[in-house]
Formats: C-alpha cells, structure tokens, sequence
C-alpha cells in the first residue's frame, strides 16, 4: 500500500516523559504526527495515545519495531476503520449578529451540534464525529464568521472482537 492515514494506537504506563519518547520516535523516523490524543485508560496507571500520520507500510513495522523498545510501553497497533470507532471533538467559537443566530441554531438541527455557550456576539457549539463530519461543519460555519478551533484529535477505540 502507498502513503495514506495510519491511525496508530499506544498503550504506555503513565509515566512522566513517556509521551515526548514516543513522539521522538516518530519524529526519528521522519513522518510527522498529524493528530495526537491521550487520556488515562480505565486504569490511572495506564494511557492510551493515539496519534494519526501519513505512512505507506513500511512504517508501522518501524514505528512498532521502535516503540516496543521504549521501557514504558506496553502495545503498539494500527487501527483500520472497519476495526475500530474513530470520533473527533471540537469546540468551535463563532461571532454572531442576529443572521448568524438563526444559522447556528439551523445548523444544530442539520450537524447535531451542541451549544456550549450562547452570548449575544458569541457563540461556542461542540461538534462529534468523524474527521469527514467535523470537517464538513467547519466548512459550512466558516461564513458565519469562525473565530477560534480547538481539537481534540481523533479517538479511536478497536472493537471488541478486534482485540486490544
């Protein structure tokens, strides 16, 4: 297979410095991380870090062969969409004026949006999906006047019949 998305999920202990290691070693190889999330697993002592780059195949073997070596981590895997569910979250702020009102709470019904806070001049909504979903509201709010992002990145979490 040819360069495209790998979605790469790593459980390390939860550890001071576990993160910057492992973002070395991406960083060693060349490839660029396009997205990265981490969050205590169910476990406290436990994290799960899930990071997006652009690879072809001969990556993950590298990264796993790399990653596996690093003291605290514990499992390396690439998750494939049918496999795994994939969400991003992001808070978007938007400038209002009375039209852009009446946008937004349309576009709540369209997008399943939240409202997060609601002003007079300011709006902040949440949006929920895939990268595909998130993108698309982006897309349609920018008009309305955007005025800051903040993402997530993408979670993702393999089924369970899949392992890991």
């Amino acid at each position: 297979m040819g360069i495209r998305e790998r979605i790469i999920a790593i459980l390390v202990n939860n550890k001071p410095g576990v993160l910057s290691r492992v973002a070395g070693v991406f960083g060693r190889l060349g490839y660029n991380i396009e997205s990265l999330c981490v969050a205590e697993t169910i476990s406290p002592e436990i994290s799960r870090i899930t990071s997006i780059t652009n690879a072809d195949s001969d990556f993950i073997d590298k990264v796993k062969k790399q990653l596996t070596r690093l003291v605290d981590v514990l499992d390396v895997t690439e998750l494939f969409p049918g496999q795994s569910a994939q969400r991003e979250m992001i808070l978007i702020g938007i400038n209002l004026d009375q039209e852009g009102r009446a946008e937004i709470v349309r576009s709540i019904g369209m997008f399943d949006c939240k409202i997060i806070s609601m002003r007079n001049d300011y709006c902040i909504i949440q949006v929920a999906g895939s990268r595909e979903e998130v993108e698309t509201v982006i897309n349609f709010l920018k008009p309305l006047g955007i005025d800051k992002i903040a993402r997530t990145g993408v979670l993702a979490l393999r089924y369970k019949d899949s392992g890991f």
